[in-house]
């Protein structure tokens, strides 16, 4: 685990944005993910979905974070979707049951994919 933990904005159509993550979420890194993430859903980009092909751990105030990202997207008429989520994340997301509450997308391509058909 380190402290590298990097958020870039790579697509963003109107409200809907996705955000490419990579490094390790935990203990450290945790805040910066919802710091970055709640700055995104202030600035407009209330509907996010996270790009997680580069994330490489994920411990339990990762997942918090993540919750309060989705509930901030909520708040503000938003939304929260994963994308390419590593297995043991998946994994731990469904044992959790939060992956009935998270949108889960094999790629961001595909999360992407029905807000575009109307564009």
């Amino acid at each position: 685990m380190t402290d590298e933990l990097h958020l870039a904005l790579q697509d963003t159509h109107g409200p809907l944005s996705v955000v490419a993550v990579s490094g390790d979420i935990d203990f450290h890194t945790a805040p910066r993910l919802r710091a970055g993430g709640l700055e995104l859903i202030g600035q407009g980009h209330r509907r996010l979905i996270l790009d997680l092909t580069g994330v490489t751990f994920c411990d339990s105030a990762g997942l918090s974070a993540m919750i309060g990202l989705w509930h901030a997207a909520q708040e503000a008429g938003g939304s929260l979707a994963l994308a390419a989520v590593p297995d043991r994340l998946l994994n731990i997301l469904t044992v959790t049951g939060l992956r009935a509450v998270l949108p889960v997308h094999a790629t961001a391509a595909e999360a992407l994919a029905p807000h575009q058909q109307g564009a």
